[in-house]
Formats: C-alpha cells, structure tokens, sequence
C-alpha cells in the first residue's frame, strides 16, 4: 500500500517570516521522520508530499496513493484543519483521521462545547465573546478564563487569561480579539486537576490508549497550561501517568473523554483535554483530533509509551482504524 505524507514542516513557514509563534503548531522534520520510519517498519511504502498547495499540484499532476496520513494543521481561518481532507475528498483519495466536518468544528472550541453539551458530556458553561455586547449573555461569574476560540498548543493563554473581575473581562478579551483575529472564549476557571487522553480507533471501535495528569511546578506560571508552560515543559510541568483503576477521578476522566470523542466524530486517533470543578468533577475542556505525533515530545506518543505502547504500535493502530473504511 502507498501512504502519501501531508504535513506543515515548521522550518518552511519559519524561512517564509512567519514568527516562532504563528507557526506553533507546524511539524518539525524529526516528526515526519517518525511517522514515514514507523510506516515502513509496519510494510507500508512511502511519499512525501508536503502542505495544501504541494498536494494540489500533485493530484493536478495525477498523482495518487492508496491512503494519505494527514497531519496538516492549514493555513488561515477557523476551518484551516479541515483544508486538505477536503481537497482529499474532492479527488476521491482516502485519508488518515477525521474528515472535513469534524476539524472545522473542532476547531471553533465554542461550536465544539455546543454539540457536546447536546450529546449530554459534562462541559463548563461558556460564552463567545466577539465584542462586548456578547456579554449581555453571561450567565456565570468570575473567576473567568479566557482564551482564543480557534487556537491550539495554548496560544493566547497566559496568566492573564484568569480574569478575578468581572470589570476587567471586556479588556482581555478584546486584546485576545484583536490579537488573533477571532473571537474569545470565556469559560469559568477549573480549579481541579486536569488530564489529556489519548484515543485511538472510530466510533465504538475507539478506546483509550492511555492518560497523563498535568502537574504545574513551582516555577510555571500559575494555574494555566499556558504557551510559555508548553513551551518550557521541562522545569515547568510534570505529566505523571493517570492510574484509572486506582483513581476514581483519572477513571472519569477518561469517560468523558470517550463519550466525547464518540459524540463528535472523530477518527483513528488523537487526545481529548479534561479539566474538573473544584469539586473534582471532570469537565470536557476541548479535542484535537490531529494530535502533535512528534515521537519524543508530544503528548500523545508520550502517554502512549507510558500505557506500554511503542510509537510504531500507536501508528499501527491508527493505521488499522482508517484502513478498516478502506473495506
């Protein structure tokens, strides 16, 4: 089987003079590496085909594959992820992970937060703020957290984005609007503990593979997972494995995460975020349905490792999953 590769490579963006930030979310070269050495390990062969624009001109060309594993995070607007399976779908080539669908509304945190409400899963209460008049709907109080409706790998989140007065809400947000061209996200602020989940599968295929809890030190900034916490993980933030038979909270936790990651569609793999009440009572916070797969530093491969699965196990399973709608 051929697997072509669309991927956002970092270093590309960055020679272009886009900033360190603008392109958090792009891949590094090791990434890709990762993915195309794990494919060939499990028989499948090979092609790089790069971002959106590299992949047009290779299906005008008549190029094809059997499967394209898509980690594209787009280009602009709040249905950039949704770009390349879209062109994918277009042509009639089939692909890894979630379809256009469910990556344009996964991206707008707000959207999201609406459906799984519908769905029944726990979820804090919010509002989407894109001016000030929005306000007028808040129905809870502070304290508030605040954070772009359509950003990901915490961009936008800073200790500034506890908001202790209602007085000072306005402010933030229309500094976050103005910022990145989008609305805000008001959501109570979560005292409790918080968790990232690893799933892989579809439907009720789907299952966990595993959970970490995200521990702030000393020396982070407080009380937020912020860009600069991410950022500087390693003095900053501990990620102890989740125990779910030992912990009733962890057990939960991944609950949620499951129902949630059902309720929305999504495919093949990726993580679910929850953070709980003070009450410890897990709360879906948001997913991402194209997790980071750097095979040392992102979260996903990270508590993969720690449930006992290998990266080319965890790239197995996610290929198993996309290549069962082959058939």
């Amino acid at each position: 089987m051929l697997v072509g590769l669309t991927y956002d490579l970092r270093s590309d963006y960055l020679a272009m003079g886009m900033s360190m930030e603008d392109t958090a979310e792009f891949d590094k070269e090791e990434t890709v590496a990762g993915i195309e050495g794990a494919l060939c390990e499990l028989g499948y062969a090979t092609d790089r085909i790069g971002h959106a624009k590299a992949l047009v001109k290779r299906l005008e060309a008549g190029d094809r594959w059997d499967l394209v594993f898509n980690i594209c995070e787009g280009l602009c607007g709040v249905a950039r992820e949704a770009q390349v399976p879209a062109i994918l779908d277009l042509y009639g080539v089939p692909y890894v992970f979630s379809d256009p669908l469910v990556l344009a509304l996964t991206l707008h945190k707000g959207m999201t937060k609406r459906v799984v409400r519908d769905a029944g899963v726990p979820t804090s209460d919010f509002c989407v703020y894109a001016s000030a008049e929005d306000l007028d709907g808040l129905r809870f109080g502070p304290p508030f957290f605040v954070k772009p409706v359509a950003e990901g790998t915490g961009k936008g989140c800073t200790g500034k984005s506890i908001v202790r007065d209602r007085a000072a809400l306005a402010a933030t947000c229309d500094e976050l609007v103005s910022r990145f061209a989008q609305p805000a996200l008001i959501e109570p602020y979560l005292g409790g503990r918080e968790f990232t989940v690893g799933i892989t599968g579809t439907g009720r295929r789907a299952e966990v593979v595993g959970s970490m809890e995200i521990v702030l030190l000393a020396n982070a900034e407080k009380g937020v997972y912020s860009y600069e916490n991410k950022g500087h993980y390693e003095d900053r933030v501990e990620y102890p494995r989740a125990d779910p038979a030992n912990d009733p909270v962890a057990a939960a936790a991944e609950r949620v995460a499951l129902a949630a990651w059902r309720a929305l569609g999504c495919r093949d793999g990726g993580r679910v975020d929850i953070r709980c009440d003070d009450a410890q009572n897990p709360l879906f916070l948001e997913v991402n349905p194209l997790a980071g797969l750097n095979p040392k530093d992102s979260d996903l491969p990270i508590l993969a490792r720690m449930a006992g699965v290998s990266y080319t196990a965890l790239i197995r399973r996610i290929m198993d999953s996309a290549a069962a709608r082959l058939k």
